[in-house]
């Protein structure tokens, strides 16, 4: 592989319509909302998958030409390096954006999640490689294709309970922290090359596969704390990564955007 080097010429991001993007874990609840909003700017999408082959295919079935589903769990780096490569065959250009979206094994039920004096180690282990090991193997296999470009973006999935830690999610919201630091560090070195990266975090979303063993009073709770009075929708979450990917973040790098109807205040 080839390495980008700060001599590389910047160019500018290409329109929405133009671009070819990565959405990990592209194929169910937020990861599907965020393929869908892509597609409907006229984007071209990677719909990567690894437990959800029939709903990405059939996601990538109704755009033909225009949307490619690819299986690789992103904690392989040669099945992500893989996913790439066919994703270049496939549109004939490298990938512009990268969404780092994929969620290994959670479930959002505070109930049902180990307390702090029972939670092992494991558990921890396990988030942190889905969430930084995956985004690490995504962003570095994406960087020969962002080198030729002369730019690149992207957009890191992250969450409100960093500032609002009201359920005892351990393990994943340890795992999101450091997913910011990353987002954070690899800005200030990726800058210079005409790639940036970024944030968006909610809170629980009205309604996503990891979000349906919620109980609904929890749900109505969360609409009563914000301003809107109302829950995040996964539409009104992929608003904000479009935002990201877009011309017009032109000059918005190392950023965490907390898209929650006003819930946390950062």
């Amino acid at each position: 592989m080839t390495s980008p080097t700060t001599e590389q010429t910047s160019r500018p991001t290409p329109a929405l319509a133009e671009q070819i993007v990565l959405v990990t874990g592209g194929a169910r609840g937020l990861g599907r909302a965020l393929t869908e909003a892509f597609l409907h700017e006229g984007a071209r999408v990677v719909i990567n998958h690894l437990t959800s082959e029939g709903a990405a295919l059939e996601l990538a079935e109704r755009h033909p030409g225009r949307a490619v589903a690819v299986r690789a769990d992103v904690r392989d780096r040669a099945q992500v390096e893989a996913l790439f490569t066919q994703a270049e065959d496939a549109f004939g250009a490298p990938v512009d954006t990268v969404v780092n979206n994929a969620l290994t094994g959670f479930s959002f039920n505070g109930d049902a999640r180990a307390k702090a004096h029972e939670i092992p180690y494991d558990a921890f282990s396990a988030q942190f490689s889905g969430a930084v090991q995956g985004a690490l193997n995504t962003i570095q296999a994406a960087l020969p294709g962002f080198a030729r470009a002369g730019s690149g973006r992207v957009v890191n999935v992250g969450t409100n309970l960093f500032q609002h830690p009201v359920v005892p999610y351990h393990d994943y919201t340890a795992a999101k922290a450091a997913l910011l630091a990353l987002t954070r560090t690899f800005a200030a070195d990726l800058g210079p090359l005409g790639i940036t990266v970024n944030m968006v975090s909610g809170g629980l979303l009205r309604t996503t596969d990891a979000s349906a063993a919620t109980p609904e009073a929890v749900f109505d709770a969360i609409a009563a704390g914000t301003p809107l009075q109302s829950v995040t929708t996964p539409a009104e979450f992929a608003d904000a990564v479009l935002f990201f990917a877009s011309p017009w973040s032109r000059s918005v790098t190392g950023q965490n955007l907390v898209v929650d109807g006003g819930l946390v205040k950062d």
